[in-house]
């Protein structure tokens, strides 16, 4: 009776798994903007860039729910990173989508524990390790089965591996220490226990497995290499010119930094919005207990 009394208390809504996808997709739409707004820095052959800040929608995997968290992510890289601004790779975004996906949920479900220090560390890193891993291994397919051309990097070895390799380690040490290992050490601990009851939610206890070998189980590996499958599939159509949905829009591509802005601005009132909506409910349900 205690077991079946958990299970119910940790259950979430349908309502809550909406408003968990949108807050996960509008605030992830805003730090896709920032991070078109943030100049790239180039030493040497070494590029310094801000692809994307991973520790977003990874606090909310930790925190809420890992899919509800890496679907809205991902569809919110698509609408405010892609749509808003005038353009659509067609089936070369469903390879990102994919990946990113894999990577947010699985590293989501690896946290029992979002105190724990050494949890959330091996979360951040398998986040930005599975996503940037498995888009090495698409590029240099692309290479060897001669979708795409092979460019050299000025000051690097002219061999696709040992590009992609140095690309997917700087990737790892810079972005996966920067951006997502630091920010989740910091902020998880300080939100876990706090922001849930704000939306009216209880704490992610005990979600996930007590460790990685019984996660990773033999359906979770199938469905990820299937998924991996089709996503390298629609990335070789793409770059081989079939490509049934690329768009591309020429008004919102002349407003240059104006469009970035807007997808902000939309992104931010759609995130506002679903905030107030999730304080509200909290509201009406203690008004309601109360009377």
């Amino acid at each position: 009776m205690n077991a079946g009394s958990m299970t119910k208390r940790w259950e979430l809504t349908p309502q809550q798994k909406l408003m968990i996808f949108i807050l996960s997709m509008s605030l992830y739409g805003i730090s896709n903007m920032i991070t078109e707004l943030i100049p790239e820095v180039k030493v040497g052959p070494i590029e310094l860039k801000v692809e994307y800040f991973i520790f977003i929608p990874l606090l909310f995997a930790i925190l809420f729910n890992p899919l509800y968290a890496a679907l809205g992510a991902c569809f919110g890289e698509v609408i405010f990173g892609e749509l808003l601004l005038g353009q659509f790779g067609g089936l070369g975004e469903l390879e990102k989508f994919i990946e990113f996906g894999l990577a947010i949920f699985i590293a989501g479900m690896l946290v029992k524990n979002p105190t724990n220090r050494r949890q959330l560390a091996i979360a951040a890193y398998v986040a930005i390790g599975i996503d940037q891993l498995l888009g090495t291994i698409v590029d240099i397919g692309k290479v060897y089965f001669g979708v795409e051309d092979f460019e050299a990097v000025p000051g690097l070895p002219e061999s696709v591996l040992a590009i992609e390799g140095f690309a997917f380690l700087n990737a790892m040490i810079v972005s996966g220490t920067l951006f997502a290992l630091l920010p989740t050490l910091y902020l998880v601990p300080r939100l876990y226990g706090k922001v849930e009851p704000l939306l009216g939610m209880k704490p992610r206890d005990g979600r996930a497995s007590a460790s990685i070998g019984d996660f990773v189980t033999p359906r979770l590996i199938i469905l990820s290499i299937l998924f991996f499958a089709i996503a390298g599939a629609a990335e070789f159509l793409a770059e081989s010119d079939i490509n049934f949905i690329d768009w591309e829009s020429e008004f919102i591509a002349g407003l240059g930094d104006g469009a970035i802005w807007i997808s902000m601005g939309v992104a931010a009132v759609i995130f506002i919005a679903a905030l107030i909506w999730g304080i509200s409910r909290k509201s009406g349900k203690r008004k309601g207990e109360t009377v």
